[in-house]
């Protein structure tokens, strides 16, 4: 948890901030290099929300458990939410995964962050200041062999109140590529934003990072740097936020 200004109108979000595994999973049957990987969270991506969140003062949810473990960023339903296989690694200690072990998982990791969440969001609602939440993760630089073309992507479902400012606010950088909805769409049912914002009706958004470009203080300070003056040009904070319903393309899959 990063306290910041209940009042400042932005929460920001970080599902995949940390490798971390407790030390009685070992590494989950895993050798130490695959947690060097974004199969094990999102590279950059703590640091830089860490940056953003000190910019502006306002308070930041982080994981503090391996994605390998549990993915906070997955419904309770997706088949995803504990992987036994993710990008050509077999996960060993989740293969054969039983029904109190996923439970156990769920209660100890699981539920405290998406409480964390919600304590947040619910703190700044009731200052009496609807606040945006705006989610950071990163993405590989390739996926199969093929090159990502992308710096950055914004990913959003069905309401593009902060959305497409942001993509238009980036986009003025002429030195870089902008990803509406790439390399992921950002209709997920049940992920953290379909959970506290979309069905708050909270204006929301989530940012990806190309991970070689946040990977060092260097370019986590350019991006920080990057990102920030967009949403301060966006008067995020400042112009009036509320509350309005826009629904989920996801509910239609």
């Amino acid at each position: 948890m990063i306290p910041g200004d209940d009042r400042a109108g932005l929460i920001l979000l970080c599902d995949h901030a940390s490798s971390h595994v407790p030390e009685e999973y070992g590494s989950l049957g895993l050798p130490p290099s695959e947690f060097e990987r974004h199969i094990a969270y999102d590279i950059g991506a703590e640091v830089l929300t860490r940056a953003l969140a000190d910019r502006f003062g306002v308070p930041a949810v982080l994981s503090h458990f391996s994605r390998l473990l549990i993915d906070p960023n997955r419904g309770l339903d997706d088949p995803t939410l504990i992987m036994r296989l993710s990008d050509g690694a077999v996960i060993p200690r989740n293969a054969k995964i039983d029904r109190d072990e996923r439970e156990n998982r769920i209660a100890r990791f699981y539920q405290p962050y998406d409480d964390a969440v919600n304590r947040t969001i619910e703190a700044g609602m009731a200052s009496g200041r609807i606040p945006m939440i705006l989610s950071i993760h990163s993405f590989t630089p390739l996926w199969k062999g093929t090159p990502r073309p992308w710096h950055a992507g914004i990913l959003w479902d069905a309401d593009p109140r902060l959305a497409l400012p942001l993509i238009d606010g980036l986009a003025l950088d002429p030195a870089i590529v902008v990803g509406d909805n790439e390399p992921y769409h950002g209709a997920l049912k049940g992920d953290t934003l379909y959970r506290h914002a979309t069905k708050r009706g909270l204006a929301h958004a989530l940012v990806e990072i190309r991970q070689d470009l946040v990977a060092d203080p260097a370019g986590v300070a350019e991006w920080a740097d990057r990102l920030g003056k967009v949403l301060v040009d966006l008067k995020v904070g400042e112009a009036p936020h509320k509350v309005e319903f826009f629904g989920s393309l996801a509910d239609s899959r």
